[in-house]
């Protein structure tokens, strides 16, 4: 395991840990607020992402339920995901924190152990990198889900480079799913993080182009917020229309 795997991995938990620290000794009522998500409240999502995390761990070590299998026998991909908060609302608020808890560690334990050349069967398959880099979007997604429902504000990282950088890479999926042709030219992204440093991707001279915030970059990608309320984001050429199609997820 190479050293920019070993920190991909810290920040993953990082992100885990992050969340979870809100949630020790939350009060019973606290568990049931709404948050932005699917109606879902906050133990509705941590189900989720307990869930989710067992899933991965079935798919990198051909469990009982590896992503591809477990969503073909259900109707839908909405199926796939109530699972785990139907599995939660059977548990006290507490409970499903233990869960996740315990999911999370060995989720990062397998993740730690896979082999750097194998392709992990998740949708059409990631490479480990990607794969560590897409549970981490999604508990840094839902992560804001929590802390709006509980009304907490922590500031974000520079770990959100991670998401700006699969949610560009993730472009050409999501002009797919918008029934949209990918442009053809190059794409340059330029964000400021959080600490004041600047995250690049594509080449310098690129004709398309999106600058701004990586905040806002990274919420509308995880579509936790509208274009229209994300002022600090500007596209130049088919930079543009990338920003309207931007999502980050399959």
């Amino acid at each position: 395991m190479n050293d920019e795997y070993t920190a991909l991995l810290a920040d993953l938990e990082a992100e885990q840990l992050g969340t979870q620290s809100l949630l020790v000794g939350l009060p019973g009522d606290d568990w049931f607020r709404s948050t932005p998500a699917k109606a879902w409240d906050v133990r509705d999502t941590v189900a989720h992402l307990a869930d989710t995390d067992e899933i991965a761990v079935d798919t990198c070590n051909g469990g009982e339920r590896p992503l591809n299998d477990f969503a073909a026998q259900l109707a839908s991909a909405e199926d796939t995901t109530l699972w785990g908060v139907l599995r939660g609302r059977r548990h006290t608020g507490a409970e499903v924190l233990t869960w996740w808890e315990d999911a999370s560690a060995v989720e990062r334990d397998v993740l730690a152990r896979l082999d750097a050349g194998m392709r992990v069967p998740w949708g059409l398959g990631m490479r480990p990198p990607s794969f560590v880099t897409a549970r981490l979007m999604e508990t840094w997604a839902h992560g804001l889900d929590i802390r709006t429902a509980l009304r907490v504000y922590t500031p974000d990282t520079d770990r959100i480079r991670h998401v700006a950088w699969l949610g560009t890479r993730a472009l050409p999926y999501a002009f797919s799913v918008a029934g949209r042709e990918p442009p053809d030219g190059e794409l340059r992204v330029e964000l400021m993080l959080p600490s004041g440093a600047y995250w690049t991707f594509g080449p310098a001279d690129a004709p398309n182009r999106i600058t701004g915030s990586a905040s806002e970059y990274c919420r509308l990608f995880v579509q936790r917020l509208s274009l229209a309320n994300a002022p600090s984001l500007h596209g130049v050429g088919d930079g543009v229309a990338a920003l309207e199609v931007a999502r980050a997820f399959l």
